[in-house]
């Protein structure tokens, strides 16, 4: 596997989907590098999972005889403060409505990223190993045959056990303007490529299971219409939506100027996008629920929709809840 730049990797999908040959393909935040691997069957010293579907490239590491745990070492409230304080000050000068903000946290951790993936139910997976792993709940973008494309921007999580969570998340009215404005740049993203594009689904709640505890994630559909020759396009398709939406903010050119002044190091491969093309359908994910290796040391990387209204203190929480194992109780690591 090579790493290449985005241009070759858009300009490579349309290639390959003009040929109808399936192909796996990455690509950075910043849209600095990315990879492709055509007929990914044959190996590519990755291993990936698109809702189950690894397409053999090689055999799942196996879990190592350890308890599985992480463990962060977290910036303090006040190192936190200092970038949410940037980021407050762009929406208050009306730079941007929406700011995904993220943080980098050292974690330690006993499994390897390849023990990680083997271990993960997320729907969709990616590991490049010596690199890193991405456990993600989220859907980038889903092509099928007959050329309807969709989108499911996620945005609104809450602890699953506190009383009355589903309620609670979705009557929260800073919650529901943040999903509001992901919403609209996302069908706004969808109408660059395809027509009637419409809101099949808006807010809808899903249960996630993790190793610490089940949490409520909120999300909607967003459809539209390609038609059959899609397959020729399909780089195009997706760079023209790139960064995604709903980890990056809106507008999209002076919330990524937040971004880079409020956080002050490259996301890389984190919050970049993955998929997986058949020949005939399309699925892809953003690569979210993250853990990168640099130098031995594990980091694990989350975050939160920042807007007006949020409050300091839930935001840090926020992303500190997001630093969990994949595992549901059931499929942990035995002793």
């Amino acid at each position: 596997m090579e790493f290449v730049k985005p241009e070759i990797v858009r300009q490579t999908m349309n290639d390959l989907g003009r040929e109808r040959r399936p192909f796996l393909f990455a690509v950075d935040f910043e849209l600095t590098e990315g990879f492709v691997v055509p007929e990914p069957q044959s190996g590519a010293g990755v291993f990936f999972s698109v809702h189950g579907q690894g397409h053999g490239l090689g055999p799942r590491p196996a879990p190592a005889k350890g308890e599985a745990w992480i463990e962060a070492r977290p910036e303090s409230l006040a190192e936190y403060k200092k970038k949410f304080g940037i980021v407050q000050a762009g929406l208050a000068r009306g730079d941007s409505f929406l700011v995904n903000l993220t943080i980098k946290t050292p974690v330690e951790c006993p499994l390897s990223l390849e023990e990680i993936f083997s271990l993960s139910d997320a729907p969709y997976g990616l590991c490049v190993p010596g690199r890193f792993v991405s456990f993600s709940p989220e859907t980038f973008v889903k092509i099928e045959p007959g050329g309807t494309v969709s989108t499911y921007p996620m945005k609104g999580t809450i602890n699953a056990d506190i009383p009355g969570a589903e309620k609670i998340i979705m009557d929260d009215f800073k919650e529901a303007a943040e999903h509001a404005t992901v919403v609209d740049l996302l069908r706004n993203d969808l109408s660059l490529s395809a027509k009637k594009v419409r809101v099949k689904r808006y807010r809808y709640v899903e249960l996630l299971k993790t190793s610490r505890r089940e949490i409520l994630q909120v999300s909607s559909e967003i459809v539209g219409e390609l038609g059959e020759g899609f397959h020729r396009s399909i780089g195009d398709v997706i760079f023209k939506m790139l960064p995604a939406g709903s980890v990056s903010g809106a507008p999209k050119e002076s919330t990524l100027d937040i971004i880079r002044r409020s956080e002050g190091i490259p996301r890389g491969f984190y919050a970049g996008v993955f998929g997986l093309y058949d020949g005939n359908r399309f699925d892809s994910g953003v690569l979210i629920r993250f853990v990168e290796e640099e130098n031995g040391q594990k980091f694990f990387r989350s975050g939160g929709g920042i807007t007006a209204l949020s409050l300091l203190e839930d935001e840090y929480n926020e992303a500190l809840d997001k630093i969990y194992l994949p595992f549901a109780p059931k499929k942990a690591v035995a002793v």
